[in-house]
């Protein structure tokens, strides 16, 4: 499973009338709202006529629905998705059916419903209802990690979402050298955020000093500029990004931070050819997600900064 899940979710799952009373409806809406804000996204579908069918008041939304959809919209987590089917929803079932329909050209985690919805879907495993979803195989194989192969296709596969999704992007890596045969590929990760709007903010962390043979150097500024735009500018022009590149004086851990989720990965982003070489990535809390993208602001002053600068 993805550390970063999308979902589709039916208007009933935030209505009052769903539910036996309002404190049942509370404690799961409170249960999916803490999964939901940590480590998924929701997919408004027909292009926003989602959520705002339920920033309206033609039912009676339960009100912690009302503030679930409120973080959702407010942490970014809603994810615009284009109409597939013909015809516009007219009730819940049709809004199922739009759903299954978008997996169908971008594959979703799962579709979350209510009891009366899920009975006229029961062939589909993708569809569960919110009182039920533990027995979904989908949400009970959820994790906070990871196991993978050190290579670009399988990074590709458990990060293009975030990639892809997220506003604001820190690459934190000590040795990250696009000179480097183990890290020829990583541009390949900054790409998939690419060819988008509003552009996301990237930046590359690494340290001051390079180990070449039995020799530590300390390249000036220019020359880690240099380095990073003979080998990115091309790629970056192509997926009209930018990026900022900040080199400290010394760090040692390597993450994935987005306003999405943050990821602790071990080896950071470089690859192997070994094909047993195997690591595990965890997803962060959001407390200590924070921490660390604090850790690496130059005001700071946590690290010292050597060097600044953006290539495109």
């Amino acid at each position: 499973m993805a550390l970063l899940s999308e979902y589709a979710i039916t208007p009933d799952v935030f209505d009052s009338a769903s539910f036996s009373s309002p404190e049942i409806g509370g404690i799961q809406l409170q249960y999916l709202k803490e999964v939901l804000l940590c480590e998924g996204l929701v997919r408004d579908l027909r292009n926003g006529s989602w959520s705002a069918l339920i920033h309206s008041d033609v039912r009676a939304w339960h009100k912690h629905g009302k503030e679930l959809l409120k973080k959702l919209k407010t942490q970014k987590r809603l994810r615009l998705f284009n109409p597939i089917l013909k015809n516009d929803p007219i009730n819940d079932c049709h809004w199922c059916s739009e759903a299954l329909a978008t997996h169908n050209n971008y594959p979703l985690t799962g579709i979350i419903t209510t009891g009366s919805v899920s009975g006229s879907f029961i062939q589909e495993k993708m569809v569960s209802s919110i009182d039920k979803l533990s027995s979904a195989q989908w949400w009970s194989e959820r994790s906070s990690s990871v196991r993978l192969t050190r290579t670009i296709a399988e990074y590709t596969q458990h990060l293009k979402l975030v990639l892809r999704c997220a506003n604001s992007l820190m690459f934190i890596d000590p040795y990250i050298d696009p000179t480097k045969a183990r890290y020829k590929d990583f541009i390949k990760l900054i790409q998939l955020a690419g060819n988008r709007s509003p552009v996301p903010l990237i930046e590359v962390h690494r340290v001051s000093n390079i180990t070449v043979g039995r020799n530590i150097l300390t390249p000036t500024q220019n020359k880690w500029q240099s380095l990073f735009s003979n080998a990115w500018s091309r790629s970056l022009v192509a997926a009209g990004l930018s990026v900022e590149i900040l080199i400290w004086d010394d760090f040692h851990d390597r993450y994935l931070i987005s306003d999405l989720l943050g990821i602790c990965l071990p080896y950071g982003f470089d690859t192997s050819s070994t094909p047993d070489d195997i690591t595990t990535w965890t997803r962060l809390g959001r407390k200590e997600r924070d921490d660390i993208q604090r850790e690496f602001d130059p005001a700071a002053n946590r690290h010292r900064l050597i060097h600044s600068f953006k290539i495109s």
